[in-house]
């Protein structure tokens, strides 16, 4: 059989597995076994055994386990409630107000985190009850929350850049330093909107909070020191050079366990829940990647990402042209697949494609976290919505609506990355080491 037929057989062999309910992980493997029984003569049993094997023993891998524990370790400490007293003070005076918390809240755990769903509910479960006790618009905080979430996929450490540079052989030290610049212009986006609605509609405001001193908000703001000083170590170490992501996350694991233990909330409790917790996030992430791994070389083996390739040659698309049939092809995914599962699922038939048409795999590394970012607040399957739903009770298309103009913002957001590539690269250039 031809490879048009073969890429015809493995796509409806992975929507019939998917729609099934098989493990993602499962899925990929059984995918990758069924093209290479099918339109190979290579000995599968071995292949599979020998890339799962190599898959799941790499060393960049041991980076992910650490910073999944590190923010377990942090989802149980006081660091969200000392973040909302330490940033309301400075948010006052900004059109929004508090609901400014939610924005710049999110995208400090989320550089202590590495994961949007962990990010959405600590910052979801500080900010909720107050803004609402407070008289803030409920679908504007819904939405902010929402929106904001996603930045724990962006802003460095993040779990998803890990899956990214492991299926597309790419440093991870630099994707985490590429992923700085873009993380701050979206929170400026994110705030940008909060402020702009706040001026549109003053009635949905509550009036502003009763004046506090200098001094207060001084001494309001040293709660935030040490979950600051605990990015400068992570990220610093991984700048500067002295230390690798495996070394840095170690770096993070031992410092939440400090804060844990110095904010009083280090129990035998919480320290096992969190192992146990990122044990379990650890186990399913790495199946996944094993399961990915092994359909990659299938898929190498039937020749078909060659045929996209050349396809996508014949079209003569420009590569702007790829960029914006690939951001329809991964909202459409969104609404299915989670963030990982649609990297892994997509890498070994995309990157040949993105390679072909001389998109920078690091660039495109930060373009696809952010259209995963999309993912998360997507519905019917959009992990951030999930979370609040389970929050709020409210239906997860109404905080769907709530979302879309954050949703809007992150395709603007593309569009900047494409007009100022330098956002990504500049910064991974001026690393030492």
């Amino acid at each position: 059989m031809d490879q048009t037929t073969a890429s015809l057989v493995v796509v409806v062999t992975m929507f019939l597995m998917l729609g099934a309910g098989v493990w993602v992980a499962l899925a990929l493997a059984g995918v990758g076994f069924v093209a290479m029984a099918l339109f190979t003569a290579r000995p599968v049993g071995m292949v599979m055994a020998t890339n799962i094997w190599g898959a799941s023993t790499s060393w960049t891998l041991t980076a992910l386990p650490l910073f999944i524990w590190m923010g377990e370790i942090l989802f149980r400490t006081r660091i969200s409630s000392d973040m909302f007293k330490g940033l309301a003070p400075w948010t006052g005076w900004l059109p929004g107000r508090l609901m400014h918390v939610n924005v710049i809240g999110c995208s400090i755990f989320a550089a202590v985190s590495g994961s949007s769903a962990a990010t959405a509910a600590t910052i979801g479960r500080m900010t909720i009850p107050e803004l609402n006790r407070r008289g803030y618009d409920q679908m504007m905080t819904l939405g902010s929350l929402a929106g904001a979430g996603t930045l724990g996929l962006l802003i460095p450490p993040s779990i998803i850049m890990i899956v990214y540079g492991v299926a597309a052989d790419v440093s991870i030290a630099r994707l985490f330093i590429a992923g700085v610049i873009p993380g701050i212009v979206l929170t400026g986006l994110f705030m940008a909107y909060v402020g702009g609605w706040s001026l549109l509609n003053p009635g949905r405001v509550p009036p502003p909070e009763p004046p506090q001193s200098f001094g207060e908000k001084i001494r309001d703001t040293g709660a935030l020191i040490p979950v600051m000083l605990l990015i400068a170590a992570v990220l610093g170490s991984i700048y500067v050079g002295i230390a690798t992501p495996t070394e840095a996350a170690g770096i993070g694991v031992l410092g939440s366990l400090v804060l844990a233990l110095a904010t009083g909330t280090l129990s035998w409790a919480t320290f096992r829940d969190s192992l146990f917790g990122a044990a379990h996030t650890s186990c399913m992430i790495g199946f996944i990647l094993a399961g990915a791994a092994f359909l990659t070389v299938a898929m190498g083996y039937t020749g078909i990402p060659r045929l996209l390739a050349e396809w996508i040659t014949t079209m003569q698309l420009s590569p702007a042209a790829l960029l914006v049939a690939l951001t329809a092809f991964f909202i459409v995914m969104g609404c299915f697949l989670d963030g990982i599962s649609m990297v892994v699922l997509t890498t070994s038939v995309i990157l040949p494609m993105v390679q072909q048409a001389g998109i920078d795999l690091l660039w495109f590394g930060i373009y696809i976290i952010i259209v995963v970012e999309m993912a998360q607040i997507t519905p019917p399957v959009g992990f951030n919505l999930f979370v609040l739903q389970a929050m709020t009770g409210k239906d997860i298309f109404t905080i769907g609506k709530a979302s879309l103009p954050f949703f809007i913002l992150m395709v603007v957001m593309v569009a900047l990355l494409w007009v100022f590539p330098g956002m990504v690269t500049w910064l991974p250039s001026m690393m030492i080491g």
